[in-house]
């Protein structure tokens, strides 16, 4: 079987030469060019022509963080919004009722702090002997064997032999009441933020890093930091030249470049940075190398230091894609025969280096997938044989209704027409009597997916991910602290991270079945991993292809795309327009124009219908000039609520990857506050910065998941390296009605749809998944009827 790959895309010859536009009448705009930051991950792709411009822009989208260092791309559609996604953890507020009630960031980080806890203590097991059978996560032991064996020079363990026996199925717990999460984000002490603020000014450092270096590192962070100070790498944004002045100015002499603590933090900081581009593991040679551009004279010292700090962990996987070396033939005259086990056969292997983090969400995410798999009742049940009777007919949605009567996990992919699908599923498994939950990735995906409902359904809950994994939403928890459903189906999988998965499916209770769908096509998560794309190439389960085709000279655009074809649409209705331009001011120009005028007056359309969608933040073309260009033209004011003013759209960002669009209504000594979506939201004053933007202009990766009446992408001539296959497929799908294209690409835009599928991203879960789930013809077979 193929070991773990890396989604480079094959190069395809060009479809057609060029694209036919309509061209703008319009002054061509004063504004300076710039060259847009590029996003780390994005994806590109260009617009179909036809008739007249109209389309109204967007918010804008998160700014590229990826720095040089980061040692390998981000995978597929990664981290576009990852890079500059704000870290914010808000104070949501209920203004009809003052209860001192949490936050939905408060809840969600307090559940991912509760994940956090949860891999602690199997850590803590890693040392201890686990009994054979009681558990299904004991491979943390495993791990630890692999990493003294490299460290160590002995012979690579084999990791993850076997698979883990079937979970039987739990009995029906009783059901409780919804726990309520009561441990919220407490700021850091007034005194131990005075005292990393004393530190950070001996050191040069900016005293605005005080409150973010004592929420980091804790209540010790001075001690820390005069013990390590490049242990200010930690702290977003510090780069290793900038953490090399802190510390000759702490230090003196005693601060040289070959100080193994700082060899360490750098080694740290790669990761992380990759992670942040969308990996879960770096390949050994990378990091070695990447070590060597950031002045570390000996790469393999400094891993192995941060290895033996417990700061990595190490892996090596078997490349199954590359035959075992023969067995040797014994000499003549020797009595020696070949032993020919597969213990002196050694196999190449895959050496990854990981952030503790993440490897031991990927290897909970597999331990859970393979119990879901595993738990389902292998006998008929009612449930079952209801599923199979409701699966009438030989279209995808009778194919996906009986995947999921026969199956434990099951994946679906489809464009936007094939929600209905899902939805279908859904209704008839309430009314097969199972317990139902539906998750998307964002608010709008959640009214979108209960309209494909139809009348509401009895026993169907439609909730966000995030709602779902804080408690704020959904069905609730059973006495064991599990999901209390019988089925889970999650739209927008593709934008499932690893530890967010890890945190769903863990959550899942025995005999509980999984359904993750979502756009192959579209771009992935903002977080690291690429956990649907994994799902799909290891085979571990059934997986259904939607016949249901996306409708109109959009849909039919996108589907181009999505194959690797731009192709030419007609466009009667001016469905999809072309607006040239010859740099980054003309875009500018153009794409107010568009959003105040030309859409709305095509279109009947206000203003704020329309969505800009472009490839980063920086630049004279990135979210921030168009968000205030169009500020300037659509609500102009002072920005005297820390640049904003009553009626200005925003995009919240309460935690990393995650975008909600607002409107300001004012601001006041509790902070900014918004109207989101219909609710409330107050923004602290010190979390303004950091968690909200204008939000005209977006990213793509800020818009995934929503959709808006018209949509205008705006790719300026700079923008190019930014663009890829899926990138381009999600930016241009966001329009219901209209797409406007402000194309400054030129043949970049179809050599990206052709040539450029993703950025790779490196993980392990199909590693894990192959050797802890079953094969998908073993599961599959189980479908039929």
């Amino acid at each position: 079987m193929p070991g773990p790959r890396r989604c480079v895309g094959a190069r395809a010859p060009l479809p057609r030469p060029g694209l036919e536009h309509a061209v703008s009448t319009e002054p061509a705009a004063t504004e300076e060019t710039g060259q847009p930051a590029r996003e780390p991950g994005t994806d590109d792709g260009p617009a179909q022509a036809t008739t007249e411009p109209g389309t109204e822009p967007s918010a804008s989208g998160t700014e590229p963080a990826a720095p040089e260092a980061t040692p390998a791309e981000t995978g597929e559609t990664p981290a576009e919004t990852p890079a500059e996604t704000a870290d914010a953890d808000s104070a949501e507020a209920d203004a009809a009722a003052g209860a001192a009630q949490l936050s939905e960031a408060e809840a969600e980080l307090a559940a991912q702090r509760e994940h956090r806890e949860r891999i602690a203590r199997r850590k803590a097991e890693r040392d201890e002997p686990i009994a054979s059978g009681t558990k299904l996560h004991g491979q943390a032991a495993d791990l630890l064997a692999a990493v003294r064996a490299v460290e160590t020079g002995a012979k690579p363990v084999r990791v993850f032999e076997d698979a883990p026996a079937p979970r039987r199925p739990a009995p029906e717990p009783a059901r409780g009441p919804e726990p309520v999460v009561r441990s919220g984000t407490q700021a850091p002490a007034a005194e131990a933020v005075d005292a990393v603020r004393s530190v950070l000014a001996e050191g040069g450092a900016p005293a605005s890093l005080a409150e973010q270096a004592a929420a980091t590192l804790g209540e010790v962070a001075e001690a820390v930091l005069r013990e390590d100070p490049w242990q200010l790498l930690r702290i977003a944004g510090v780069r290793p030249e900038q953490a090399d002045g802190f510390a000759r100015a702490l230090l003196g002499e005693a601060g040289s470049p070959d100080d193994e603590r700082r060899n360490r933090a750098v080694a740290v900081w790669l990761l992380e940075q990759a992670a942040v581009a969308g990996h879960t593991a770096l390949d050994a040679p990378a990091l070695a190398s990447a070590l060597g551009r950031y002045g570390v004279a000996d790469a393999d010292a400094a891993v192995q230091s941060a290895i033996s700090e417990g700061d990595l962990l190490v892996f090596q996987d078997a490349l199954e894609d590359t035959p075992a070396p023969a067995a040797t033939a014994p000499e003549q005259g020797t009595s020696e025969e070949p032993d020919g086990s597969e213990e002196e056969q050694e196999r190449p292997v895959r050496v990854l280096v990981g952030l503790e983090r993440y490897a031991l969400a990927e290897e909970s995410l597999a331990d859970a997938l393979a119990r879901v798999v595993n738990s389902l009742a292998k006998e008929e049940t009612p449930e079952h044989a209801a599923l199979l009777g409701a699966a009438s007919g030989r279209g995808s949605t009778a194919e996906l209704i009986r995947a999921v009567a026969g199956s434990g996990l099951v994946l679906h992919t489809g464009g936007e027409a094939a929600r209905a699908e899902p939805a279908a599923l859904a209704a008839a498994a309430a009314a097969a009597g199972l317990r139902v939950c539906a998750a998307t990735h964002t608010a709008y995906g959640r009214r979108a997916f209960a309209r494909s409902l139809g009348t509401p359904a009895e026993g169907v809950a439609v909730v966000t991910v995030a709602g779902l994994l804080s408690g704020a939403e959904g069905p609730g928890r059973d006495a064991e602290g599990a999901f209390d459903v019988d089925l889970l189906v999650v739209l927008d999988a593709p934008q499932l991270d690893v530890e967010s998965a890890a945190m769903l499916v863990e959550s899942l209770p025995d005999g509980a079945r999984l359904v993750l769908s979502g756009d192959a096509g579209a771009l992935w998560s903002a977080g690291p991993g690429r956990v649907f794309a994994d799902l799909l190439g290891a085979r571990a389960c059934p997986v259904v292809v939607s016949r249901t085709p996306d409708e109109g000279p959009i849909g039919e655009l996108v589907s181009g795309i999505g194959i690797g074809e731009l192709n030419q649409v007609a466009a009667p209705g001016k469905e999809v327009v072309i607006v040239p331009v010859r740099d980054a001011g003309e875009a500018v120009h153009r794409t107010v124009q568009l959003v105040a005028d030309s859409v709305p007056r095509a279109f009947s359309l206000p203003a704020d219908a329309t969505q800009v969608i472009t490839v980063g933040h920086g630049g004279a073309a990135g979210t921030r000039a168009l968000n205030a260009a169009l500020k300037e033209r659509l609500n102009p004011g002072p920005g005297r609520f820390g640049g904003f003013d009553p009626e200005d759209r925003v995009a919240y960002s309460p935690a990393p990857g995650r975008t909600r669009q607002g409107r300001v209504v004012r601001a006041d000594a509790d902070g900014l506050h918004l109207e989101c979506e219909g609710e409330p939201v107050v923004v602290p004053k010190e979390r303004v910065e950091q968690s909200v933007r204008h939000g005209w202009a977006l990213t793509a990766h800020q818009a995934v998941g929503q959709r808006w009446p018209a949509a205008v992408v705006v790719l300026p001539g700079d923008a190019a390296q930014g663009l890829t296959r899926a990138w381009v497929y999600t930016a241009f799908g966001r329009g219901e009605r209209h797409l406007s294209v402000v194309h400054g690409v030129e043949q970049a835009l179809p050599r990206a749809v052709a040539e450029r599928p993703a950025k790779p991203r490196t993980t392990r879960l199909q590693t894990l998944l192959r050797t802890q789930v079953p094969s998908a013809g073993a599961t599959a077979a189980r479908q039929e009827p």
